[in-house]
């Protein structure tokens, strides 16, 4: 992939999924009604904590909350930069 970016001590950088565009009926969602990804794929980890290894690895799809971490845009992309205590779940 390429990324420059590294994350420092428990941070993550996840890449959230794309927002859902239709409803499991078929009905279309309009861009200022969708809801903001949930989900997303870990794309660069730092090093840990002291006395704490990171559980997350690179390539793991995760679950985190609503309003988790901070956005960011790099060439292009958005991304999610958050401490790993704001994961809640590896899908």
């Amino acid at each position: 992939m390429g990324l420059n970016i590294k994350p420092l001590a428990d941070r993550v950088l996840v890449e959230p999924a794309a927002a859902e565009t239709t409803t499991a009926s078929g009905i279309i969602i309009p861009d200022n009604a969708k809801e903001k990804p949930q989900k997303g794929t870990v794309v660069a980890i730092g090093n840990g904590k002291k006395d704490e290894p990171l559980t997350v690895k690179v390539g793991d799809t995760v679950l985190y909350g609503k309003y988790s971490g901070t956005e960011l845009k790099f060439e292009g992309n958005d991304y999610l930069m958050m401490r790993e205590s704001d994961i809640l779940a590896i899908i």
